[in-house]
This record gives structure tokens, sequence and C-alpha cells, in this order.
């Protein structure tokens, strides 16, 4: 089999390199799609097959004819669309800039493809992401019919899901037939009674707020090692937006410190509607649901939405604390007498518990309310929007009325099914965590990635 696995940073080539070796035992032919300098070299000195995508030309043509004709060859439909991630993740405004990235992944992902495509069947796997390298990638596969598989982290600990040929989130709305196993329901009752939010280890480092998240060991000599590598030996980066990253969580740090005045004790709120913020820009709102990537207008609306008799409370994303916007938000609190600002420290679980309906966009605190019994609003694309546990938003003018409905609830009506829910969920993932690179984890997520190439069910194409 051969698979090509793109990568953008050398942090994810230390772990797709020894999974490029361990196929390589199996007898599978990986190969790789660098779009960064560095990881090139590495890959190569390991002995495996290299396409770098780093070469842009300075001049490269991308012109409203040009990138016209690209978008019929590709079939690829509104072009402000696609760019959108990258002008939130990295401020990007300059759309010709943005062309000429994406007009360039896709002739690097084509050329790779057309070379491997002579020798036999190709997979194309790749971290679900909203850069224009990913995407190119993945529209470059899908002129050519090869499948294009997306991982990214589930909803339990240590498992993965692996998406075919759609950015969407894995619609998971069944309930498991089967007897439910053990493992899953000691899972669940273990999270349940400790209250662990579920984060990946490749993002442990980011649930850290203060000036520890920009001052502190790693983050200074990554910083070091990318403006060396950039600066003197003009290494080119993927994610090269060195001032644009060191800006980001500068204002971060600043919009915390100003946010620190008007917390309010979870003590404080009762009775209140909880709604948790999800990361700002984040793919998940960017490319999955973007008609709410403004959540504080969507916070607005939430606390015009709920009854006279209960609060908003929100609460930041532990991982980008400081990432929305201050000025607006404490705008919003002297407009809405009803809406608290929780601390960040505050435990996901407690505030879960003691609220009366949780409001998600696609958080996997709305998994997490519903495994614990609560109503839930799903607003968005999420892997639990069509299961029986939650309640579906389509249109957001009907949010009032769904709140309503949640909040006459007593308890989840569906409680009984929550764990066969959650374990047709489990069985539709696989063990193994990304950019973990121990030899265990390797060979499970191996195991786990092969396992899932493997299945040929019919699933439609498209973004």
């Amino acid at each position: 089999m051969q698979i090509l696995i793109t990568t953008l940073a050398e942090y994810q080539t230390r772990f797709w390199l020894r999974v490029g070796l361990d196929l390589k035992r199996r007898g599978c032919s990986p190969a790789f799609l660098s779009f960064d300098d560095r990881s090139s070299e590495m890959l190569r000195a390991a002995g495996l097959r290299v396409f770098s995508a780093t070469g842009r030309p300075a001049g490269l043509d991308a012109s409203e004819a040009v990138m016209s004709a690209a978008m019929s060859h590709y079939d690829i439909q509104k072009l402000n669309f696609w760019f959108g991630h990258e002008r939130f993740a990295f401020g990007v405004s300059d759309s010709a800039e943005l062309r000429r990235k994406l007009l360039w992944s896709l002739q690097a992902a084509d050329e790779a493809l057309e070379v491997l495509s002579a020798q036999g069947p190709v997979k194309v796997v790749q971290e679900l992401g909203g850069f224009l390298s990913v995407i190119g990638t993945y529209f470059a596969a899908r002129r050519r019919g090869i499948d294009n598989w997306f991982v990214e982290p589930s909803f339990f600990r240590g498992r993965l899901f692996f998406q075919r040929n759609s950015f969407a989130a894995t619609d998971i709305s069944g309930l498991l037939e089967d007897p439910v196993p053990a493992e899953v329901m000691r899972y669940l009752e273990e999270t349940a009674r400790q209250g662990a939010i579920v984060v990946p280890i490749k993002d442990q480092h980011q649930y850290v707020a203060g000036p520890k998240k920009i001052v502190n060991t790693r983050n200074i000599r990554r910083l070091v090692e990318k403006l060396i590598d950039k600066y003197v030996f003009g290494k080119r980066q993927e994610f090269g937006y060195i001032g644009s990253h060191v800006s980001a969580h500068i204002k971060m740090l600043l919009g915390s410190r100003r946010l620190r005045s008007v917390y309010t004790p979870l003590e404080r709120c009762s009775p209140f509607v909880y709604y948790p913020l999800h990361v700002p820009g984040d793919m998940a709102l960017t490319l999955r649901t973007p008609h709410l990537l403004d959540q504080l207008a969507l916070i607005e609306f939430l606390c015009r939405s709920v009854p006279h008799t209960h609060l908003v409370a929100v609460k930041e994303h532990p991982a980008m604390v400081g990432a929305i916007d201050a000025s607006r938000m404490l705008d919003l609190m002297q407009r809405y007498d009803n809406l608290r600002l929780l601390p960040p420290s505050t435990n996901n679980y407690e505030v879960l518990r003691c609220a009366d309906v949780i409001v998600s966009i696609n958080s996997k605190s709305g998994a997490e309310a519903a495994l614990i019994g609560k109503p839930v609003v799903v607003l968005g694309d999420a892997f639990y929007r069509n299961s029986p546990l939650v309640r579906r938003v389509d249109n957001l003018r009907d949010l009032p009325q769904i709140v309503d409905e949640a909040l006459g609830a007593a308890q989840n009506q569906c409680a009984d099914l929550v764990p066969r829910y959650f374990a047709e969920v489990w069985r539709r993932c696989y063990a193994g965590e990304l950019y973990v690179t121990d030899e265990r984890n390797v060979d499970i997520f191996t195991n786990g990635m092969l396992d899932a190439l493997s299945q040929d069910d019919d699933i439609s194409r498209g973004a």
C-alpha cells in the first residue's frame, strides 16, 4: 500500500518519521509531502521518500485568470471560504498571497500524486486542519479519485477519528446494538466521576495560562530555533508567521489581565445556561461552522434568548485564555446584566453539573454534558449533532424556543441511552495519539491507521 502523508512542521515530522519507518517494516510504501525544509531533511536522512513542497517560486502566477482555471480544474468553489482559516490563524489579509499559497499546494500535491499513482494505488493521510497546504492536498487527491483520510482526536483520550474525503465532523447518530463493552463502561464512569476534560497529549502544552504560556523554556527554545532557521539558514517553514504568532500570545496575555476583574465565581451564577467558548479561529469554526465564527455575537444573541429567570455563563477555552476580544467582551458585560464570565480555572465538569442547559457549537463540552445527562443544545457540525442525546438547532432563530424546551426538561430523557451511544462512538474511532513518538504509541497508531484505511464502505466525496 502506498500512503502519502503530509507534514507541516518539525514536531509533526518527528512522529510521522517513526510511523513511516514502521510502515516500511510492515511492507507498505510511505511517502511524504513536506511543507517544511527541516522536516524534508529529517525524512531523507531516515531513508524515507519525500516530495518537497517548500520551493514556491517568488513570482508564481496566481492571477485571477490562472486561479479561475485552477478552480475549474480542481472543482473548487468559493475561494474566500477556504482562505478563512489562514486569515484568522495567521492574520493574512493579502488575497493574492493566499491564492499563491493554495495554487502552489495544489501543484505540489498533484505532482507527488502523479508520480505515486504511476506506481500503483495511493491513499493520502493528513492531520485534519484548515491550512491551505492541507486543503490543496485534499483537492488534488479528490481530482484524481484518491481517498484522503483526515485524522483528528476523538472524544476519548488516546483514540482518533479517521474521516474519509470530508472536512466535516464524523457523524455518529446511532447506538451500539451489542452489549456495551466493560472497557467503555469503566472509561465513562471514571470520566464522569473524575471530571477530567479530554486533552490530546499533543495539545497539553497549550493548557497553560498567563505568562507561563509565553515565557517558558520550550517556547523560547522553539522561537530561537525558528528565527535562526528562517533568517540565518533561509529554511522555509509552513508555520513561518513568527511575528503573528508572538503577537497573538502577547495579546492573549494582555486580554486575560483585562478580564480578571469581571470573573464571577461559579457559586454566584445560579441558575444559568452555559456556553463554553471554543478556540477562536479553530477549523471547527472556520470550516465546519463558519456562520458562527463570531462567538461574541452568538453570546449576545444568547443573552437575548434565555428566559429572564436565567443568566448566561461563559468560560474561555482553557488552551486560549485571553484570546477573545477583551474590549468587546467587557462591552457585552456592561450591556447585559444577565451575562457572567467564569474564571478559566473553574473545572468544566463542575460548570456542566451546575448548568441547567449547555449550548455548544461543536465543542467536546457538549458531549461531556450529554455524558452526565445534562440537556444539550448543539448549533454546529459536531460528531454528536444527530445523536439522540441532544437538541439540534438548524436555524439560529429557533435557538430561543429550543433553549426553552431544554430548560423544561427536568433531565436528559435519553439518559438510559448514554452508554450505548458513547460505546458506538468508541467503536467508530481507533486507538492512538497524534505526535506521541514512543514506540508503543507509534505501533498502536499505525495499526489503527491501516485498519481505517482498509475500510471500503461507500462514503460520498466532497467537502
